[in-house]
């Protein structure tokens, strides 16, 4: 968790990562798009292109699930057994 805690302390927070990710996905698509249509190497560089961008969005979506599993235990909230996922709104109405 040191990276994580190092990563909130310079001010990054799951929103930042979770952003991140969805913007890997799009310049996935661009990358993808543009390498079909600029160049003549055909389809090959282009997936190749596309993959190589698309393969940060895990990375992201998963720095951004420990960072607010992080922010969660920063703020003294108890994780769910789910991990770091919130519990939905009335679930513990009663």
């Amino acid at each position: 968790m040191n990276i994580v805690r190092r990563l909130h302390e310079a001010g990054i927070t799951s929103e930042h990562a979770y952003t991140a990710a969805f913007g890997s996905i799009g310049l996935s698509l661009l990358s993808w798009l543009a390498s079909m249509k600029a160049e003549q190497a055909g389809v090959e560089r282009a997936d190749r292109w596309g993959i190589f961008v698309g393969e940060w969005a895990p990375t992201f979506f998963g720095l951004g699930l420990a960072l607010a599993g992080y922010e969660g235990e920063a703020r003294g909230q108890a994780r769910s057994p789910r991990g770091a996922w919130p519990d939905h709104p009335g679930e513990n109405a009663g």
